[in-house]
């Protein structure tokens, strides 16, 4: 043995000495390449996976991936979740949803966000590592994060999750939280994102697992593919997941045209691809794609195409189990060399978290679970909910121009949870509520509080444990409780004593169940009226008080939660008995009332008490949201069917204004909503989206006038679904500001200010060459009475076959004192210029090339002015075909 040999040989001993000192991540130190941290990350996966056997890789390719001790590999969870934070793993700090911080047009800023929740990951992940290195589900390293589908259609439940409509804004925000995910460091990453969901996947929820979308090769190009290419290209992001849907009649987690000779092939991607959750299964299963016909050739076709982590499945036959991997293999369906490739992209991804290296090696390593929702860090969430509101009107309420003696909060979103958190959310350890910012921000003032209706129907909330009884004397707490298998009250039932009339299975474990419940006891409320009652979640019920039948929903209507009402007698104590039955493997149930004071009736007593009125409305994630069963009109699936106010809150909105008070509209909601008459009849609207735990403070601040609103709207808000093409319709023509030709309520790039700008005359060559860059400059100055933030935004329009009207291309954020002017910088490369034809390809074409630079889109209709602005042209000459 040579005596460089026999050093190196030294060289990684001490190594893994070391590692076994002080690495918990490395559960076994074991002499092989595979733990050489001087050897690339593909050369030790490499190892590694020469030396497993064909069951323990095929183990390795299930989301919850087994460990191999002999190896000295822990097990890894790969399920995390990151959309606005750390979601799903208790306390962290909770940003704006996506859709939220897409309208604060700042993309530093977003960095910055990431690179925080990236930190909290860590934090979560060290927290609660096993003492062999092994990570538990939502508190791992690989964050299932960003989605940057485009949100074409304001119906998708899911649009509040992405970036808005425009793919150049959504490709933005989508590398600079890429950047900030996976961090600076050239060794290791911070986490690792994932680019979601893989391709052309936008709704409908209810139809996800069988949809079949042929979008055209000039909707693919100009629209669909866009910003998943940034994400590769200029991203570098570890992971992509592929979508439930199929295209053009292969599933996206099997498509070859997707996967390999896009993704893989065309665009160079290195990483690992991960199955959207049970969307492997999608690829068998009869009642989704069908498309293979047994799990092992679901999977099968899947590796081949480039698919390499399969994420959850339900029930049997899950292709996810070692034994049909094993058995494709086995029955050449694959290769074991394409189960191996698979294997080791995996593995790269963990090595290149520093998971099998000392801790001294990686730099992330100080991070410590004390890192997680620091005051800092609540901070800049709070700095992000400033940045995303945006001012929809203003007549000249806002700024008050003194604080209000008198101010009633009323509306379903006042004081809710949920209207801060939208859905893939972690848990804000002090959330501040839009009631909790105003009274906060009004310390003198009489703040009342009435929530007047709920979302779509009276205001409906949990019974308090200390009204229910066991006994009419109220002797003993809780209510009995009965569960009966089966659906109809019948047979042997299992008795006990139950706090509240609720009931919670398949989290977070699904597990079948088919029973049903009866619970009976005491109510004593608290107060003398009109009760109305229902049972929130899925299944049929009764409610019976006093022995009568208040609701019989035993046969429930597909698109209802019904409800009941009552009189009570506060202090008497009234029989109720609630009977439910159960069917699905994952749900919940729980008695809900509203009580008279909370009744529109008191809201607008409390609005003619008042100097001001702020209503708090709009939608929660139990409206919209991820494939969920909605029963109110308006929604269907986690979509909605009508994108105007739910009925019960206008009602009370227009009772309200009938006070002649002066109203504030508060809108909290993850997509476009048609608020027509509130335009026309109301003196202000503030778009809060779903603001985060420290959203309450900004919403009340902005209307203290404590800064400058400068939000501005990613997605346009339309007058109504009537002038949108059908939502199973993914053609693009007709839909977004790009290829939409009507008048708009809100238009995309919308948002005003408490103070004015104005653009100067830009800058520009009077013609470049086809393929070449172009530099955009301009003076944008603020000439208003105080400081603050302006979104200077480039758009270009292009009068060739195929262009859309006029498309974003530039943005930059600008904080400006009053009075100061700043010379901003645009540089525009081919692809800016360039258009997609009907076969897919993207040239710069000839001719004249239309600039547009201001503060939105220069678009008016009566009741909302152009924004400042200014035009100018130049000219392309010859033409470049782009790759």
């Amino acid at each position: 043995m040579s005596v460089s040999v026999r050093s190196r040989r030294f060289g990684v001993v001490s190594l893994l000495v070391l590692a076994m000192a002080t690495a918990p991540a490395v559960a076994m130190a074991r002499v092989d390449a595979f733990h050489d941290v001087s050897l690339s990350p593909e050369a030790r996966a490499a190892d590694l996976v020469s030396r497993m056997t064909l069951e323990e890789k095929a183990g390795q390719l299930k989301h919850a991936a087994p460990g191999v001790p002999r190896l000295g590999v822990p097990a890894f969870n790969w399920w995390s979740e990151g959309l606005h934070g750390v979601a799903r793993a208790g306390e962290a700090t909770v940003f704006p949803q996506a859709v939220g911080m897409a309208a604060t047009w700042d993309v530093p800023l977003i960095q910055d966000v990431a690179d925080t929740i990236a930190t909290e990951f860590r934090a979560k992940y060290v927290e609660k590592r096993g003492a062999d290195g092994s990570s538990g589900q939502y508190r791992g390293l690989t964050v299932w994060s960003p989605n940057i589908n485009i949100f074409r259609d304001p119906r998708w439940g899911r649009g509040q999750e992405t970036w808005g409509e425009d793919p150049h804004l959504t490709a933005e925000f989508g590398v600079a939280f890429v950047h900030g995910l996976q961090g600076s460091d050239p060794r290791h990453y911070k986490t690792a994102a994932t680019a979601k969901h893989f391709a052309v996947h936008s709704g409908p929820e209810a139809d996800r697992h069988h949809d079949d979308i042929h979008p055209s090769k000039h909707d693919l190009a100009d629209t669909y593919l866009p910003a998943f290419e940034a994400l590769v290209k200029r991203g570098k992001v570890e992971s992509v997941m592929c979508a439930y849907n199929a295209v053009d009649g292969v599933p996206a987690c099997a498509s070859d045209f997707l996967l390999k000779d896009t993704l893989r092939g065309k665009w160079g991607f290195k990483g690992h691809v991960v199955s959207d959750c049970a969307a492997i299964a999608d690829v068998f299963l009869p009642t989704s794609h069908n498309y293979a016909k047994t799990p092992a050739e679901g999977v099968a076709v899947s590796l081949k195409a480039g698919t390499d982590l399969i994420c959850a499945e339900f029930g049997a036959n899950k292709s996810s189990e070692i034994g049909p991997i094993v058995d494709a293999v086995k029955s050449g369906l694959m290769s074991e060399a394409e189960l191996d490739q698979a294997v080791r992209r995996l593995f790269v991804a963990r090595i290149k978290l520093g998971l099998f290296d000392p801790p001294a090696n990686v730099a992330y390593s100080k991070i410590t679970p004390a890192d997680n929702d620091t005051p800092a860090n609540r901070a800049l969430s709070l700095k992000t909910a400033q940045a995303s509101m945006v001012l929809l009107k203003n007549d000249g309420l806002l700024p008050l121009k003194a604080a209000p003696k008198r101010i009633a909060v009323i509306g379903p979103n006042a004081d809710s949870l949920d209207a801060l958190v939208g859905n893939y959310n972690g848990t804000p350890s002090k959330p501040v509520t839009v009631l909790a910012g105003v009274r906060a921000r009004y310390p003198n003032a009489e703040v009342t509080f009435v929530e007047g209706t709920g979302l779509v129907g009276a205001p409906m909330n949990t019974l308090p444990n200390a009204v229910l009884c066991a006994d009419a004397a109220c002797a003993a707490k809780g209510v009995k409780l009965e569960t009966f298998q089966g659906l109809e009250l019948a047979g042997e039932a299992k008795a006990e004593t139950a706090a509240n009339v609720q009931v919670s299975w398949g989290r977070p474990t699904r597990e079948k169940r088919q029973a049903s419940t009866r619970w009976t006891g005491f109510l004593k409320p608290t107060e003398t009226g009109v009760h109305r009652f229902t049972l929130r979640g899925e299944g049929g019920y009764r409610v019976i008080v006093d022995g009568r039948v208040v609701v019989d929903a035993w046969k429930r209507p597909a698109d209802a939660t019904p409800e009941g009402a009552v009189a009570l007698t506060a202090g008497q104590a009234h029989a109720i008995t609630v009977e439910a039955w159960q069917d699905g493997d994952r749900g919940d149930q729980r008695l809900t009332w509203s009580k008279p004071s909370q009744g529109a009736e008191a809201a607008i007593a409390a609005a003619k008490d008042a100097d001001l009125v702020l209503f708090v409305g709009g939608l929660t994630a139990k409206l919209e949201g991820e494939e969920m069963s909605v029963r109110a009109p308006g929604f269907a699936g986690g979509d909605r069917t009508r994108i105007d106010l739910p009925a019960p809150q206008q009602s009370l909105l227009e009772g309200l204004h009938a006070t002649g008070k002066p109203v504030v509209l508060v809108l909290m909601n993850g997509s476009a909503m048609a608020v027509n008459w509130a335009d026309e009849k109301l003196p202000a609207i503030v778009e809060a989206w779903y603001p985060g735990g420290e959203g309450g403070h900004a919403v009340a601040g902005l209307i203290a006038g404590d800064y400058s609103p400068s939000g501005r709207l990613p997605l346009t808000f339309y007058r109504s679904v009537d002038q949108l093409p059908p939502f199973k319709d993914y053609g693009i023509a007709g839909r977004t500001y790009r290829y939409f030709g009507g008048e708009a309520l809100y238009p995309f790039g919308h948002g005003l200010s408490f103070t004015s700008f104005k653009y100067g005359q830009p800058k520009v060559a009077k013609s470049v060459k086809a393929g070449e860059a172009v530099k955009v400059s301009i003076d944008v100055s603020n000439i208003g009475a105080r400081d603050g933030d302006e979104v200077a935004q480039l758009y270009v329009s292009r009068g060739a076959a195929g262009a859309p009207i006029r498309s974003l291309k530039g943005f930059q954020r600008v904080a400006l004192k009053a009075g100061e002017t700043r010379t901003l910088t645009f540089e525009l490369d081919p692809s800016a210029l360039s258009v997609v034809d009907a076969a897919g390809v993207r040239a710069v074409e000839a001719g004249p090339v239309d600039l547009w630079v201001g503060g939105g889109q220069p678009v008016s209709r009566p009741g909302l002015a152009k924004p400042a602005g200014v035009f100018a042209r130049f000219a392309v000459t010859g033409r470049k075909v782009l790759p």
